[in-house]
Order: C-alpha cells, then structure tokens, then sequence
C-alpha cells in the first residue's frame, strides 16, 4: 500500500469523484435558476403561478389514505373500533 501508484490512483478516483459532484450540482443550480427565471416571468407578465385543482378521485383516495391512518393511530394507542 505504500506504492506511490497507489497513491496516484487514489488522488486521480478522488479528484474524478469531486468533479462529477460538483458538475452535478452545478447541473441542479442552473436548472433551479432556470425555473426562477420562467416564474419571474409569468409575475412580469401579470400571471400567477396557480396550484392544481386534484381530480375528484385524487381526493377519494386521499380521503381513504387519511381513514386507514387513524385506524393504523387507533389500533396503536389500543382503542378497540
């Protein structure tokens, strides 16, 4: 292990490690600029960015979802349904 290669190696997998990180991160930075920029945009433009509506069956499950959670809440405090 005490081979200078060795060391070499190590210091080139690092270093190409670092880079694909930072490239990465530098991707992300600008792709979240570029949404900043389209909503400043739409603001300029007098538009409002505007949530979506769910659908009703969005909502029905979402309402299941909410139902099986307090049953799971229920059994685990020990209340008999």
């Amino acid at each position: 292990m005490t081979d200078p290669n060795f060391y070499m190696i190590m210091a080139s997998a690092g270093l190409a490690g670092l880079g694909m990180v930072t490239a990465a991160g530098l991707a992300g930075w600008r792709g979240w600029l570029s949404l900043k920029q389209q909503e400043m945009h739409l603001f300029q433009q007098g538009e409002t960015p505007q949530a979506a509506v769910p659908n009703a069956g969005a909502r029905i499950e979402i309402a299941d979802l909410k139902e099986r959670i307090r049953k799971l809440e229920a059994i685990a405090a020990g209340v008999d349904l």
